[in-house]
């Protein structure tokens, strides 16, 4: 997945601990001279080895003079929203627009509880913390006439004045891992923070999808919301640069309870990783327009064409094929009546269709990967003993059960994106253009072919490991895969991004 034309910033992430009071400050005065971007710090009011967070990023603010501040993240149920929106802008305006607001639905909630906080269920917090982050805004929101008012079933504000706020517009960053933190934060945040070490692989593309869809759904741009990631000190140069280019992360924070680690991330790691990023971006836009293939050509005659109008381009199928077997034939395939010069699109609509090929990408890629790594397993190239620092920059390791355990990941997550399709955006699509309906019903018909191929994939990784000598199985299984998959995925984008930029995925939306 390519990035959201996020800049590049690096923080450190410390562990705010009572008995090592002056190393923390010391640490984040550190993080200041060093240059870093970001100083931030775990919240758990009920851990009393900790300090209190808001106090100590108060503190902070006070001892240096650059470096901005946020919790990673603010535990939401032992914090009132109307008050966090008060003591954030107040911390903004004191430290020169240096705070920001990291904010997490709650774990661990024996401690809530035990606080005196409220014990919510998933799905409560979820909705609670919707609701704070409309009660923040809606005090920060000087430019609205009249009191804030908000009805929520966890936390209302009935005619508070609002203000102050904020010198700068402070981004509220989320901490999410589950699908319904995943869909608020594409709704309602301004960015995502997650911790690397409780993420699988592949994790960081599913995040980052149902973010995107979560964000256009909503009428937003999924570009303004800027992904974070909380990393390890042993994560190195080259996974970081990874990270930024295919998963989009614009802010690294390490995991730093030394200074040596911090200075080392700060004065060796951001600069090489921002090199490498800035080198790799700079080839590939060398490279993509000669990469980029028209759509068909247009009738004789013709103006621009309907993606030329929309400014969006459909995946080509370059007819290459690696299997002996073919999933259907092609020359079957209904297609869709071309829409008219007299037919315009807004920008939100090209976001709409843009957003489809995005998610296409982000599966290719991922197929890409599995390809690749049963290669090297297969050719005995890459040895369970010696290149496990290589299969680690795939977020891998060397065995065949990750092998299916990755597997499995990827196929579950292209099931969800075809049942997303198949049962919310086809319906709407041929209801609002009949003459989609023949397209549709083919690319329904052609979801459960590859449903049946994922199937086959997964039958072919269980006989694997009761013959690892024997990979022509799965060599066949992920071939067939391989060739439903890209000649699907072309197919629909030909035929369904331009109704999608035209009418939206569900009513109303444009």
């Amino acid at each position: 997945m390519s990035g959201y034309g996020h800049s590049l910033e690096f923080g450190v992430f410390i562990t705010p601990a009572s008995q090592a009071a002056e190393s923390v400050v010391a640490l984040a005065s550190l993080a200041d001279r060093e240059g870093l971007d970001l100083v931030t710090f775990q919240d758990h009011p009920y851990q009393a080895r900790f300090l209190d967070t808001w106090t100590l990023l108060s503190f902070i603010a006070a001892r240096t003079s650059r470096v901005r501040v946020s919790p990673n993240v603010l535990n939401l149920p032992l914090r009132n929203p109307a008050v966090v929106a008060r003591a954030v802008a107040s911390l903004d305006i004191l430290s020169g627009g240096r705070a920001e607001l990291g904010l997490g639905a709650g774990a661990f909630s024996d401690g809530i509880e035990a606080m005196g906080g409220r014990r919510l269920s998933p799905g409560q917090s979820v909705k609670a913390l919707e609701e704070a982050i409309d009660v923040i805004r809606a005090l920060w929101d000087v430019e609205q006439p009249g009191k804030a008012h908000v009805d929520g079933s966890y936390y209302s504000l009935h005619g508070a004045a609002r203000g102050p706020a904020p010198l700068h517009d402070i981004g509220i960053w989320v901490g999410a891992y589950k699908p319904r933190m995943l869909s608020l934060t594409g709704r309602k945040a301004d960015g995502w923070i997650p911790s690397l070490p409780y993420l699988q692989p592949g994790d960081l593309g599913r995040g980052n999808v149902a973010i995107d869809e979560a964000a256009v759904a909503a009428g937003r741009d999924p570009s303004e919301i800027r992904r974070l990631l909380n990393v390890t000190a042993e994560t190195g140069v080259d996974e970081l640069t990874r990270y930024a280019l295919e998963d989009g992360i614009g802010t690294f924070l390490v995991m730093a309870e030394d200074a040596h680690t911090l200075q080392t991330f700060a004065s060796e790691i951001a600069p090489a990783v921002r090199e490498q990023v800035a080198a790799e971006r700079s080839r590939s836009a060398d490279v993509r327009p000669a990469e980029r293939v028209e759509v068909p050509a247009q009738p004789s005659g013709a103006g621009e064409s309907e993606y030329d109008r929309l400014g969006v381009r459909p995946t080509p199928d370059d007819g290459a094929r690696v299997s002996d077997s073919a999933p259907w034939d092609e020359s079957t395939r209904p297609h869709r009546p071309e829409s008219g010069p007299e037919v315009t699109y807004s920008r939100r609509g090209a976001l709409v269709g843009q957003h489809l090929v995005d998610v296409h990408d982000m599966l290719r890629t991922e197929l890409t990967e599995l390809r690749q790594i049963l290669g090297q397993v297969r050719d005995g190239v890459v040895s369970a003993g010696n290149a496990r620092s290589a299969l680690n920059e795939m977020a891998l390791r060397q065995n065949d059960w990750t092998l299916g355990a990755f597997c499995s990941r990827y196929c579950a997550a292209l099931t969800q994106h075809h049942g997303l399709e198949d049962e919310a955006i086809f319906p709407h699509l041929a209801q609002s253009d009949p003459t989609l309906g023949p397209v549709i019903e083919r690319l329904v018909d052609e979801h459960l072919v590859i449903h049946d191929a994922i199937q086959e994939v997964d039958r072919a990784l269980v006989d694997h490991m009761k013959h690892p000598e024997d990979y022509d199985p799965i060599q066949t299984a992920i071939d067939f895969l391989t060739d439903a998959l890209l000649s699907h995925l072309s197919y629909e984008e030909h035929e369904i991004v331009e109704p999608l930029g035209r009418l939206g995925f569900y009513p109303g939306q444009l």
